[in-house]
């Protein structure tokens, strides 16, 4: 009876073949607000397709669907093996109670062929699909609007220079869910208000997934920028709110990011990109403030902390100096407003950002944000800490041949206490980044040489 339970608590999951690194982090975040967990068989396939999950019940398979953007459905597994024989033989076992609601005389189906890394033809699709005649099938095949739809998964490998004959892995199930909708609808292309350094709306989607945003809860970015990310937190039905030093980009003033567009609009803004999505209920503010200084009331405030610090590429990082600082880093904002501006090393934005998570999350409360890394002085070591704070998952986007950017999620386990700070300080927990101070220097150094070689390959 335990081994039958199992079975029917299986999922299978086809996932998207983009952002590998994120998949795994994401979908264990989603499955723990709802209890499932992976299949330990499947653990070590994490660059596969394919995912085989426990998951207690149909809805919480519907709710992961409706969440996550790195798969693209979900299917009740039906059975599974490494041959035809060892599928159907599964699928036999598959307890008949179970299937037959999905195949009752007054019911439509279809059934779907997919194949990663093989294209089959039409006649190869048929024969697999009439090899299941022994299904008890009574319905009718409608293969435009059916009720029910059941797929056969083939997995061919992951290597595209050496496709085997057969499929190394088969798969049939009942289709639950699928959605890839989000991506497309929150398309940074179609944002009414944009910047130079807006987020993607997968990964921004992605990152509050990580925080494992739920309704209702409060969630804040320190750097909001555009409020790209307030966004994918507001559609899961959270209270959002950021800061930013840049006035401009909070009133919306100034020239405009998008192509043939000199100047922002009148009504180009963070709030007026929630209300594009129907999302303004939940947007608390925006502020002009600086990061490295506290404005913010002491407690647990936020439920999440999902944010892109400037790393000197696209933006630089600053915060207020003061007037006896260099005129020169004295800029104008707008007709009457004027700020002085001083440099904001990379170890000091991290510092302060992982002091005010540890300080103002919420227990069980997650920091996610972006870490700028100069690859070949990379190591797990650098990876800014904190005592309150620990470390969940580690991901990693390519930039360029030698730099990259990682996405950090942090989980609050340990109350903060005045004396933390010093403690962390003297642990010298966040030193090792120092060296990357110099991260937009090293960048641009890259840069420089990949042209100075190209110039050099074209005079051959």
């Amino acid at each position: 009876m335990a081994v039958a339970a199992a079975v029917l608590r299986r999922y299978l999951l086809l996932l998207a073949q983009e952002h590998l690194e994120f998949r795994l982090p994401e979908i264990t975040s989603l499955l723990s607000l709802c209890g499932g967990q992976f299949s330990g068989e499947q653990e070590i396939r994490v660059n596969s397709p394919f995912w085989i999950l426990n998951i207690p019940s149909e809805e919480m398979a519907r709710g992961l669907m409706k969440r996550t953007v790195c798969a693209k459905s979900i299917f009740e597994l039906w059975g599974h093996g490494r041959s035809a024989g060892e599928l159907y033989a599964s699928v036999k076992n598959y307890p008949t109670d179970k299937m037959l609601p999905y195949l009752q005389s007054d019911s439509t189906y279809k059934i779907h062929i997919h194949t990663f890394n093989k294209t089959l033809t039409q006649a190869q699709k048929i024969k697999k699909i009439d090899a299941l005649e022994f299904l008890p099938f009574k319905g009718k095949v409608n293969l435009k609007n059916p009720e029910h739809v059941f797929w056969i998964l083939e997995d061919y490998g992951m290597n595209p220079n050496d496709v085997p004959e057969e499929p190394l892995h088969l798969y049939f199930g009942r289709w639950v869910h699928g959605q890839r909708e989000l991506i497309e609808s929150y398309s940074v292309k179609k944002r009414h208000f944009i910047g130079n350094t807006s987020m993607d709306a997968c990964l921004s989607f992605i990152m509050a997934n990580h925080a494992r945003v739920k309704p209702n809860d409060v969630v804040y970015d320190p750097f909001v920028g555009t409020g790209g990310l307030l966004i994918s937190s507001a559609h899961f039905g959270a209270y959002v709110c950021g800061t930013d030093i840049d006035y401009n980009t909070i009133h919306g003033l100034g020239k405009a990011s998008r192509k043939n567009q000199k100047w922002r609009g009148p009504d180009e803004n963070i709030r007026a990109n929630l209300r594009q999505y129907g999302l303004e209920k939940y947007y608390l503010d925006a502020l002009v403030a600086d990061s490295s200084r506290p404005i913010w009331r002491k407690g647990m405030l936020f439920d999440a902390i999902i944010t892109d610090p400037p790393y000197g590429i696209r933006e630089a990082p600053r915060r207020m100096g003061s007037q006896k600082e260099t005129v020169k880093s004295v800029e104008r904002s707008t007709e009457n407003h004027f700020f002085v501006s001083s440099s904001y090393h990379l170890s000091d934005i991290f510092f302060d950002l992982l002091k005010f998570a540890a300080e103002h999350l919420v227990m069980g409360g997650r920091l996610v944000y972006w870490l700028p890394i100069y690859k070949p002085e990379y190591r797990e070591e650098i990876i800014p800490r904190h005592p309150c704070l620990k470390l969940i998952s580690n991901c990693e986007q390519m930039l360029s041949s030698h730099t990259s950017r990682r996405l950090i999620t942090m989980e609050k386990v340990k109350e903060f206490k005045d004396q933390e700070e010093s403690s962390y300080l003297l642990d010298g927990q966040y030193m090792p980044y120092r060296g990357h101070n110099s991260f937009r220097e090293k960048y641009f150094s890259g840069v420089t040489k990949r042209i100075a070689k190209e110039e050099k390959d074209n005079q051959k």
